[in-house]
């Protein structure tokens, strides 16, 4: 057993590489939709329904630091 404290110590496991998700190629959820269509339009990109979980996360990733709304937020 680890001493590691989840709510106290969360970067144990908050973050892991989308590529690493065990539910990575499922389909996107309807958050990340709704959240990649408005970064897709603020930054012209074409929206592409067919994501996974995965590609949707890295794509998000990508378009805040293209946002004009958010790029220095």
């Amino acid at each position: 057993m680890t001493d590691a404290q989840p709510k106290t110590q969360p970067e144990s496991n908050a973050e892991k590489d989308p590529q690493d998700w065990v539910t990575g190629d499922e389909p996107m959820t309807g958050a990340q939709a709704s959240y990649l269509k408005t970064l897709c339009e603020e930054t012209d990109t074409k929206f592409d329904e067919s994501l996974s979980k995965g590609d949707a996360s890295k794509l998000i990733d990508e378009l805040k630091n293209k946002s004009p709304r958010l790029k220095n937020a």
